[in-house]
């Protein structure tokens, strides 16, 4: 298979470009090199197939990638094709009647650079990526984790992951030089660590907010009261207005999550009036009373 050097064909000299300065050099060839315009051009249709193509692949960080992986591969096959070529053209008539009496010297100095200029060019070991499941809890207030995670090579390797307190949901923490090895000299890759926040038994995450659940008694609902919310640092008293219903909410600013600004969300607590599965003589009095001379009728809505 033909390797195609997308960056050439974009006329960049390097890939080390970002996703602006691809889309850029895409419109100039494409502007450069329209069939339209270059009519007696009969590869001006192909020219713009290639275009096309290198602009879809480098356009694509994940396709980028994997493509600068195999040009770099390519570049270093170049240069020591080209140093094979130069030290071809350099045994001139003089050097091989010098080398007919003196055999072929060369400094070892100049070995060396020329080792080191011409040779293989160093590639960055791909990233690896992993995730891990924290409770709302722990990384609220950040907190250190061991994980452990199979090697390339098929060996156990326990990590040390700091997470700081207030990660977002799905955000990743990049471990330097920890993902796979470099080639010819080349860094390791790294290896990113994707976060994502289990919901616990009191509290919901969405957003900046937290949500958690409040149970109410019937007489608590229909009276009105203060209750004690337990917030994910701190409780907090809170009014409960007469009459409230299953289903409504509370909302207590600023008692949610952070927000990575200094600030934070909002604790949304939810509804629940629950009615009593047993009930004692004196209880069962009270409701039956209650029955026979309230008016109220759920049903007439």
């Amino acid at each position: 298979m033909i390797f195609k050097d997308y960056y050439k064909i974009l006329e960049l000299k390097t890939n080390k470009v970002s996703s602006e300065q691809i889309k850029n050099a895409y419109r100039l060839a494409v502007k450069k090199n329209h069939p339209d315009l270059n009519i007696e051009d009969k590869l001006a249709e192909e020219k713009i197939k290639d275009i096309n193509e290198a602009y879809k692949i480098l356009s694509d960080n994940t396709s980028k990638r994997k493509y600068d992986r195999i040009w770099n591969r390519n570049n270093a096959q170049v240069k020591q094709k080209e140093y094979k070529e130069e030290n071809k053209k350099s045994n001139s008539t003089f050097g091989d009647l010098f080398s007919m009496f003196f055999g072929n010297v060369e400094d070892k100095e100049d070995v060396k650079k020329k080792k080191k200029q011409y040779g293989k060019t160093p590639i960055k070991g791909e990233n690896l990526e992993t995730s891990i499941n924290v409770e709302i809890e722990e990384v609220f207030y950040g907190l250190d984790k061991k994980i452990s995670l199979r090697t390339i090579d098929g060996k156990m390797k326990v990590f040390t992951v700091s997470i700081p307190a207030g990660l977002h949901n799905g955000e990743k923490i990049r471990l330097i030089g920890q993902g796979k090895n470099g080639i010819d000299g080349g860094k390791n890759g790294d290896l990113f660590i994707k976060v994502n926040i289990k919901d616990s038994d009191k509290f919901k995450l969405q957003g900046n907010d937290l949500y958690t659940n409040l149970y109410l008694t019937p007489w608590e609902a229909a009276l009105g009261t203060k209750v004690k919310v337990y917030s994910i640092d701190e409780q907090t008293e809170v009014y409960i207005p007469k009459g409230i219903e299953t289903g409504e909410i509370i909302k207590i600013s600023g008692k949610g999550y952070k927000d990575g600004k200094g600030g934070r969300g909002d604790l949304i607590v939810n509804i629940n009036i629950m009615v009593p599965k047993k009930l004692s003589e004196e209880e069962e009095k009270l409701f039956k009373k209650l029955s026979s001379v309230s008016t109220f009728d759920p049903r007439s809505k």
